[in-house]
Order: C-alpha cells, then structure tokens, then sequence
C-alpha cells in the first residue's frame, strides 16, 4: 500500500468530458496513470495521450518533473508531445497556407516546452522552418510564426546555434537590414540574431559582417518599443562579445553617429524614466565602453619607454615656463626637473615614473592628468602655481591627489568589473558627455583644490581629503545629474561645510546616548516592536514580487512571480509577463506548502550560485537566496531585483521558519522606530492632559478680516 505522501490529490480535465478526481500514486509509472485515466473515459490507445497543467504555463508531466505536482493542482489530458509533434510536423508542409498559418501558430506556443521541443527536433522539425525562412516565399503572418517557434526550439540548447547554414543567417539579417519589413518580423530577428552573437564568436562576425550598423542604429530611433529594445540587446551582445579591435571598430561607429547623446536626448530625456529591459541596456553599454580604459588602469608606468618620458616631461613644461633647457648643462637640467616635478606633487621627483607603476590607476592616471593640462591649460595652470605659492605643508599635491582621484573614479565607475547580469544603475551623464572619465576628472581634481582649501589642510590630512571628495562625487551622482555642467554644478554646491551637515545629521539619526532607564525601556519595547516588523515582512511577501530568471541571455518573458497566501500556509508561484500587475494566488500554477519549507539559504551557499560558481559577480551573490523544501535536494531559487526586496523574503521567510530576522534593513528600522517610539514616551507631558478621543474641530470663524488679501496689489 503506498505511503501518504506519496499520494497527491488532483483533478484531471478534458474537453467535453467530466473532470476526473484521482488520487495520484507518484510511485506509479506515468504510463500506467494516463491509461487508468484514459480507461475512465473510454479512451483508446493510452499512448497517444500525456498530461499536463491546465492553468498558467502547460508544461507536459514527465518521469522528470512529476513530483512538481501538488494537492490540488488540476491536470489536463491532451495529445502526447510526439503525437503532436508528427502533426504539426505534417500541418506546416500542407498546401493549404490556412493550415500552414494555424500549425506555425501552435508551433510557436507549444515550442516552449522541452518535452514537445525535443520530439519536433527528433524529427528534423527545426530544419523544415530553416527552409521556410530560407525560400522565403511566404506571408508575413507565416513567417513570424514560423520565426517565433524556431526561437523557441533553440531557446532550449538541444541544437546548437553553429550549425545554421550562412544562407539562414543572410535572410535573418537581411529581415533586420530591409527598411520596410514587418515589425513583429524584425523583433524575433533581433532576438534570434542576439543569441548568435552570444554562442560563438564565429556567429558574431558573420552577424557583424550582415547587419549594417546604419541599420540597427536606425532601429534605435522607432517609436516601437519593442524593437528599440531587441536592437539595444544585439548592439549589447556585440559590444560583449567583440575582441579589443572590433570593440573599437564599433564603439568609432558609435561615435560618428552620437549614438550616445541620441540615446540621452529620445530616450532618458524625453520620456524622464526607462523600462527595466532597457535600463539594463543603458547599464551595460555604459560597462562596457567604460571598461575599455581597463587596460590603460592595468598597465604600469615604463620607466624606460620614451613616448611615456616625453608625456611627463610635457606635462612639466606646461606648467612651469622656462627658458630654453637645451643650454643647460645635464647636471643643471636634472636638477630643475627634480624640482619641478616635486612641484607637481611627483612623491619620487627624481624619477617621477614611479608614482606611476601601482595599478590601479597605472597609465590612466597619466593619461588624465595629461587631458587636464591638454583641454583645460588655464585651470591646470593655476592649481600647479597656486599650491607652488602656499607653504610646503598646505600645498595640495598635484600629482599624488590626481592618482588617488583616478583610482577614486575608477572604482566609482566600476571600471574593470564585468557587467552585472541583472545591474541597472547606469549614469545618465554618461549618454550626455563623450569621454566621461577624463571630463569627470578635470571637474573633480578641481573640486579637490577647492576642498583642501576648505579643510584647510596639510599633507597629513591627505586620506581625510579623499574620503571627503569620494564622498562628494557619489552622493551628487546618486542624484542622478543629467548632464556634465549639472554634476559640475551639484558637486560643488556640495561643500565641506555641507558634508559635515549631512555627516552630523546622519550621525544624530544612527547614534544616541542613551542613560540606563532609557536603556532598560529600549529592551522592554523591543519585542513589540520587532513583532511589528514580523507582520509587516509577511504582509510584503503576501503582495508578492516579480523576480528575473538568470540566463546567459536576457529575455523580457523570462519573469516569473512569487507571493505569500493570506492564511500564511502557502508560498504560490508562476511564470508571469512583466506587465502583469499582482498576479492572484489562483492565476499562479505552483505552490509549495510551508510545512515542507526546510531552510533558507543565502549568497555563495544556494543551488544556483553554486552550479555557475565564479560566473557571478559580487551583485547577484548578495542578492541570491533560496528554500530548500519537501523532498532533498528540492529548492526554489530567487535572484532579488534589489537589496531592499532581498531582506524583505529573507525576513519574511525566517519568520516562516520560526527564525530570528537578521538582515540590515530590519536593524535600521528596529533603530527607527525604537528612536521614535523613545522620543515620544520622554516627551515632557507632566500636567498635560491627554484626551481618549480626539478633540472636537472648532467652528470656522464669523469672519476672515485677519487674513490678508494677496489680490489687492501695489499701485
């Protein structure tokens, strides 16, 4: 006799019949189900049929993944994925273009499926829609079917994207490339040709060779959302995937064409805020152009190259006028370069060079300096000649402050850190301003000057300077400035003075001391208090979040939405469209009893970190978490769209699990209301009457002479 949880209570419908209510033995071979299902109804030949879910996603129940199956979930009897398959396998070659169109069209809605997708492929399936597209002779409608399931099928990684003839990949572009093609055509084309370019560089330059850049930049510039997504997500798979010399070939298009300041003016600018999608787009152009000065911030100074000895040495001249060098004896000539370099704030002024082998900043912050002097000769000459001027110990050292800053924008930027796959914190003085590192730094290196003054400093308080300048740029770019002459402006609005105002406030917020009585109250007011945190981490997770699938490629459908039941007894969960607004727990087709919730796991230690170990970046570590539950090795994985959300579920689950909540956020709003609640028990209300119910509101008054009359104006 089969164990209780072995047996999973479901309904099983078809069509024109009465719903079946069995009791499924999972232990049971699947064949065996469908027949006693099958035999209920008087249904012959028990092979031609499979189950699968009758709400969200119909995914067919396999050996595999039969154990997904829940009480109460409802089951559809339908044709079995290789019975289908051999149909539509016939449908699509009808001479009939009407049972053509609607085979193409089921095709593309059952090709997400890997059970169905691996029998049409078993039977060359994918090879038969190459050929439609390849002859090319049929009606728009047809071919975006036919398009839409063929990326479908090869979503699935069972065919690999190499073995695609060239002719396929000239017609796909060749859709992308025509100026009058029909625009659900030139979406899936987009989407097929991103994913080319991101399973192999051979792909890529075949698809670089096809595709125009006029094209995909004309792309851009649609009113259709949808496709100036998919062509911001093929220039983001080749900018990725491109070595270091097609990189610079296309960032030189780019330029030419203001792509940057197009994207700022007709897409951040006009519509003032960007869908996700395209936000992480936005974030992984700005990565990836900016990390083109890695290789300059990873190479150390040679000492003995003369190109490098030459930009120093001009870097000196342009500061400091002289006479002619030439008739100065070696010694002499040494000497006052020594001097001069000193000047400069070089720390080794006698071979300058070596201030300049730590990486980072390594070259680049030659580099920079040298733009400051170059583009910006008067406002370099002046913080050289004014620092020249102070006593040795106030003067604010060039050079040394210029490495520190560039290591400063260096990390800022992230400049050296692969893209995020879910990052989407791009600047927006980015897409305004071309070469934004170097214009970054002539505003900063002055912002810098300004600041020592302001802190009057010495050489001793260099570290404090850098922090507070640091401190500076990140709280004016988290403001998100649009324009470089707006950050200019913010940042140096942002004083010291301004600085320790915020410090301090920060710091009266955070800190208080607190005598021993006000102590022991804090500790009696704790667990109310944090049982008000506890309610409203359940509340949150009962609204529920939308949260995105990682992949190697980035897909707007692949979203999917978790949330709590109102009773607390269920976690539901489904794949979900990203404009669905709160699915309901019924339009959810998973859910897992919080009975069966064993752990919770974070970070590096959840299932999903672990199979791509070292493929993540620092980012989705922390934002990773996951439930192990019923049966072992069983978890739910989630990758949180923000820091906020992620200690939201991770308090919330604990509290489910009857674990103590341990994330930051819960610690700063323990603090926040601990503050509040604190202050008003120690307000001073000492002979001050305090009512059960609110006071009633006085009549208005018989009339309004003593107010002023703003309507009469001055003669």
């Amino acid at each position: 006799m089969p164990q209780q949880k072995d047996i999973v209570k479901i309904a099983i419908q078809m069509p024109g019949a009465y719903p079946q209510l069995i009791q499924l033995d999972q232990k049971k071979p699947l064949s065996a189900v469908i027949k006693e299902v099958c035999d209920g109804w008087n249904l012959p030949g028990p092979d031609n049929y499979a189950l699968q879910y009758a709400d969200g996603v119909q995914t067919y129940i396999t050996e595999s993944n039969r154990l997904d199956i829940k009480n109460g979930c409802i089951l559809r009897l339908t044709k079995a994925p290789g019975r289908c398959a051999e149909d539509l396998y016939k449908g699509i070659q009808s001479s009939d273009s009407g049972v053509r169109c609607d085979s193409l069209k089921e095709l593309a809605n059952v090709s997400t499926d890997v059970t169905f997708a691996q029998e049409f492929i078993s039977r060359d399936g994918h090879l038969l829609l190459v050929k439609i597209v390849e002859d090319a002779n049929e009606s728009n409608v047809i071919m975006t079917h036919t398009l839409t399931g063929f990326m479908e099928l090869m979503d699935h990684g069972i065919v690999s994207w190499e073995n695609l003839s060239s002719v396929f990949i000239k017609k796909i572009a060749s859709f992308v490339n025509a100026k009058l093609t029909d625009a659900s055509i030139q979406q899936v084309s987009l989407d097929i040709l991103e994913s080319m370019v991101l399973s192999s560089h051979g792909l890529f330059l075949q698809v670089k060779q096809e595709v125009t850049m006029e094209r995909l930049i004309a792309h851009l510039q649609v009113t259709n959302q949808q496709i100036q997504t998919k062509a911001m997500a093929l220039l983001m798979a080749l900018l990725q995937t491109a070595g270091d010399s097609d990189r610079q070939d296309i960032f030189a298009f780019l330029s030419k064409r203001n792509l940057r300041q197009y994207i700022y003016k007709n897409i951040i600018h006009s519509s003032g805020s960007v869908q996700d999608e395209m936000a992480h787009y936005l974030y992984v152009l700005q990565s990836v152009t900016l990390n083109h000065l890695e290789a300059r911030m990873r190479t150390p100074m040679d000492c003995y190259s003369q190109e490098q000895r030459d930009t120093l040495h001009n870097l000196r001249q342009a500061a400091f006028e002289n006479e002619s060098e030439n008739s100065l004896s070696n010694e002499r000539r040494r000497s006052l370069c020594a001097k001069e370099f000193k000047k400069l704030g070089f720390s080794n002024n006698s071979n300058p060079g070596q201030d300049l082998v730590r990486t980072p900043p390594g070259l680049l912050a030659l580099d920079t300096m040298f733009y400051f002097a170059a583009r910006y000769p008067d406002a370099y000459s002046r913080f050289v000649l004014e620092n020249s001027s102070r006593e040795d110990k106030h003067e604010c050292p060039f050079a040394r402050s210029s490495i520190q800053l560039t290591l400063i924008l260096c990390e800022i930027l992230r400049i050296g850190e692969p893209p995020s796959e879910t990052g989407s914190d791009y600047h927006p003085v980015f897409f305004s301003q071309d070469r934004l590192m170097e214009e970054l730094f002539c505003v900063c290196i002055q912002l810098l000057n300004k600041t020592w003054k302001e802190m009057r400093a010495t050489q001793e308080d260099f570290d404090k300077v850098m922090q507070v300048v640091r401190e500076q740029i990140t709280r004016t770019l988290s403001s998100k400035p649009t324009s470089l002459e707006l950050f200019k402006n913010k940042v140096n609005a942002l004083n010291y003075g301004e600085i320790l105002k915020l410090r301090q406030t920060e710091r009266l917020h955070q800190e208080e001391t607190l005598a021993p009585p006000v102590l022991e109250l804090k500790e009696r007011l704790k667990p109310e208090l944090l049982e008000l945190i506890r309610q409203q981490r359940l509340n949150r997770l009962c609204q529920g979040t939308m949260f995105r699938k990682i992949s190697s490629r980035r897909r707007q459908d692949k979203l999917w939405y978790c949330r709590l039941s109102p009773n607390h007894k269920m976690l539901h969960y489904g794949d979900a469209e990203e404009d669905t607004d709160n699915p309901t727990v019924e339009t959810l087709q998973k859910k897992i009893p919080v009975a069966d919730i064993k752990g919770l796991l974070t970070g590096k230690d959840c299932p999903h970190m672990k199979e791509n170990k070292g493929k993540h970046n620092k980012e989705v570590l922390d934002s990773a978490f996951s439930i192990t539950y019923d049966v072992e090795e069983a978890s739910l994985n989630f990758i949180a769209p923000s820091r906020t959300d992620f200690c939201l579920w991770t308090d919330g689950l604990s509290v489910l699990l009857g674990r103590e909540m341990s994330s930051e956020s819960m610690r700063s709003e323990l603090e926040i209301l601990l503050s509040m609640e604190i202050k008003l028990r120690l307000l001073d209300l000492e002979n001050v009457p305090i009512p059960d119910i609110a006071p009633v509101v006085p009549k208005p008054p018989s009339n309004y002479n003593f107010c002023y009359d703003f309507s009469q104006t001055e003669q």
